[in-house]
C-alpha cells in the first residue's frame, strides 16, 4: 500500500485541538474509531468554512478513508489535529489528517472526497484555490479497492437510528465506525495495538433502509460489508499493522 503523503512544508494546514471525553472512549479508555471519525469530519468542516469551500456552495461526500493508528490513543486526554489538502482531480479531492495525543498516541489518516455543487450533483474543481499549494499537483483517484467479504460470512441486522443520519439524509460517516467497533468485540485485531482501518463508501444508506452487517475474519483481519437488499453499500476492513 502506498505511503501516506507527508505534512507539507508550505501551503494551508488547518490545526485544532480536541479534548477526549468519556463519550469518546471505550470501556478501557481507548479513543474509539467512530470518535476519531467525528473529529476528522468536524475539523474538515471548520477548515472549509474558513476558506469558502464549504456549504452551501460546496458539498463533500466521503468516497474512501484509511486510518493508520500507529499508536492508538489509550491514555491520551487531548489530541492535536492537523489537516491539509493532499491532492485533487476533476471531481474529487484528497484530505490528510495527522493526530497526536498528549500521551504518545499517533494516528495518520488519508481520504478521498467527491465534490458536489449546491444542487448536490458532482461538480468540477476548476482550480483548488488555497489548497492547491499543499496538494502539490498530486492527482487523487476515486477507485475503490476493498473487496467484498464472502457472502457466507456471519450476518446480523443493524437497525439505524435517527441520530445516525446526517444533514443530507444519509448515514453519517461516524456511524459506520460504530458498527465496526461493535464487530471488533468478537473478531479482528486487538484495537489497543497498532492497526489500519479502511472504509469504502459505494452507495448512500438512508434511515428507512433495512441494513445488515456481513462480516468475515481471517488471520486477524476483519472485513465487513454494509448490505441493503443484498446490495453492498459500503465495505470496511481492519487489520493489524506490523
Amino acid at each position: 500500500m502506498e505511503p501516506l503523503v507527508e505534512q507539507p512544508s508550505s501551503g494551508r494546514i488547518f490545526r485544532t485541538r480536541f479534548r477526549i471525553r468519556l463519550s469518546d472512549m471505550d470501556a478501557s479508555g481507548r479513543l474509539r474509531l467512530d470518535s476519531v471519525a467525528r473529529y476528522l469530519q468536524d475539523a474538515a468542516t471548520d477548515d472549509v468554512e474558513e476558506t469558502g469551500w464549504g456549504a452551501p456552495e460546496h458539498l463533500w461526500v466521503l468516497r474512501s478513508i484509511r486510518i493508520d493508528a500507529l499508536q492508538p490513543l489509550l491514555e491520551d486526554r487531548t489530541v492535536d489535529l492537523a489537516t491539509w489538502g493532499s491532492g485533487y482531480s476533476a471531481l474529487a479531492a484528497g484530505r490528510r489528517w495527522s493526530l497526536v495525543g498528549d500521551r504518545g498516541g499517533s494516528i495518520e489518516v488519508d481520504s478521498v472526497w467527491i465534490h458536489l455543487g449546491p444542487d448536490a450533483r458532482p461538480a468540477r474543481i476548476e482550480e483548488f484555490g488555497t489548497y492547491a499549494e499543499s496538494a502539490a499537483g498530486r492527482v487523487v483517484s476515486t477507485r475503490l479497492e476493498l473487496p467484498e467479504p464472502p457472502r457466507n460470512g456471519r450476518r446480523e441486522p443493524w437497525p439505524l437510528r435517527m441520530s445516525d443520519i446526517d444533514l443530507l439524509g444519509h448515514m453519517n460517516n461516524a456511524a459506520y465506525w460504530q458498527a465496526v467497533e461493535q464487530t471488533m468485540l468478537r473478531a479482528g485485531p486487538n484495537p489497543r495495538r497498532p492497526l489500519r482501518a479502511q472504509l469504502d463508501y459505494r452507495h448512500a444508506i438512508d434511515l428507512e433502509d433495512e441494513l445488515e452487517l456481513l462480516e468475515s475474519s481471517e488471520n486477524g483481519r476483519l472485513a465487513a460489508a454494509f448490505m441493503v437488499d443484498q446490495v453492498v453499500k459500503a465495505v470496511a476492513a481492519v487489520e493489524p499493522l506490523a
